[in-house]
């Protein structure tokens, strides 16, 4: 009877600390969003892995999160081997990761989510950006452009904006082709969408985009209406 009631207490004992690094992995992610719709996390690991802070396996699913103004329809993440400071956690301070943990997932984002997003700072720079790398140096680049809509077509991504100078608005269309060069590369390439831009976007019509050593995509997929990814992103500590 004893030898039972050591094991119920060591069971609930366990059940707590699985409460309790649930909450905090859930307070975590929240912290990384502005926003989120539905969070759920389940954690996988055996008695002896959770009280050393070892985690083999944590599977995430999510909707709707926002992160810094880019929202994201739905995600779904799975984290390895995930070391943590299990200690700290347990007297109620915030989850830390202690090693670089990969993490496997899906991303969906609508079409309609994209545009939502046209006026964070994040999704905006990278256009810019991205334009200031795609476009020939002759096209008027000092110019910015308020982007008013995205769609998202099969490989292909169209962007429509207004220039505005100090005595017009001019509306811009500019179609850029997506395809997957590596992992960590995407081949970004303008496409024209009239006949006349044939003459004027004569070079730099392509242009390779690193996403860096920590990023490795397998899949990605645009479609009209939503854009999917699949892969793997090495978050550190």
């Amino acid at each position: 009877m004893p030898e039972q009631n050591s094991q119920t207490t060591s069971a609930n004992k366990i059940r707590i600390i699985t409460q309790v690094l649930t909450t905090a992995v859930k307070l975590w992610l929240r912290a990384q969003v502005s926003q989120i719709s539905e969070l759920e996390v389940e954690i996988k690991a055996s008695d002896r892995q959770l009280i050393s802070g070892r985690i083999p396996s944590i599977s995430i699913f999510a909707t709707h999160a926002v992160y810094q103004g880019l929202l994201i329809t739905q995600i779904k993440l799975i984290a390895e081997n995930i070391r943590i400071n299990i200690g700290s956690v347990l007297k109620g301070k915030p989850l830390r990761l202690l090693e670089t943990v990969p993490v496997i997932g899906d991303l969906i984002v609508d079409e309609k989510d994209l545009n939502a997003s046209l006026s964070s700072d994040l999704l905006s720079t990278a256009l810019s950006d991205l334009l200031v790398k795609v476009l020939p140096t002759h096209y008027p680049q000092s110019q910015p452009i308020s982007w008013q809509e995205i769609i998202l077509e099969n490989n292909q991504i169209i962007l429509r904006g207004l220039r505005v100078t100090n005595s017009k608005t001019t509306p811009v269309e500019i179609c850029l082709g997506l395809k997957l060069q590596s992992g960590h590369e995407l081949q970004v390439v303008h496409i024209p969408i009239h006949p006349h831009q044939e003459d004027t976007l004569n070079n730099n019509r392509e242009y390779n985009l690193d996403l860096g050593s920590d990023v490795d995509i397998q899949e990605l997929t645009l479609i009209p209406g939503k854009l999917m990814c699949r892969g793997q992103i090495n978050v550190n500590p």
